[in-house]
């Protein structure tokens, strides 16, 4: 079996709150907004890049927020912290968006590899980090 395409979720982090994008159609669900990593492409490079085409932000990628997640047997996800530098966000390729704080993080319907990172944005939420 060949290696997993790494997918980069970035959680947002603006004013205690992260913001989370919601992936349209059948499978769909909330998703900490991202997409592949492209060969050649460092995460914090892929991060920043899809976070420009899907939904016009300049953001500064942090720290990964845990461990890899699989998706599927194709593609495993890794979420990083980001601080937003420019822009507001503009659902270009998602049904919805929105800012969240810890409080209403369970009131989502994430997406199952997504579910997992919620502990660590909830602590960053409260930390103000």
């Amino acid at each position: 079996m060949s290696e997993r395409q790494r997918v980069i979720g970035v959680a947002v982090i603006r004013h205690g709150t992260v913001l989370a994008a919601l992936r349209d159609g059948p499978g769909g669900g909330w998703e900490f907004p991202g997409g592949k990593v492209e060969p050649c492409e460092t995460d914090h490079v892929a991060g920043a890049r899809e976070l420009r085409e899907e939904l016009g932000l300049e953001v500064t990628i942090g720290e990964s927020l845990g461990i890899d997640v699989p998706i599927n047997e194709c593609y495993v996800l890794r979420v990083y912290a980001a601080e937003l530098v420019a822009g507001e966000p503009e659902p270009l390729e998602h049904a919805q968006i929105r800012w969240v704080g810890a409080g209403d993080l369970e009131a989502l319907d994430w997406l199952p590899a997504d579910r997992p990172f919620l502990p660590a944005v909830r602590d960053r939420l409260k930390d103000g980090t």
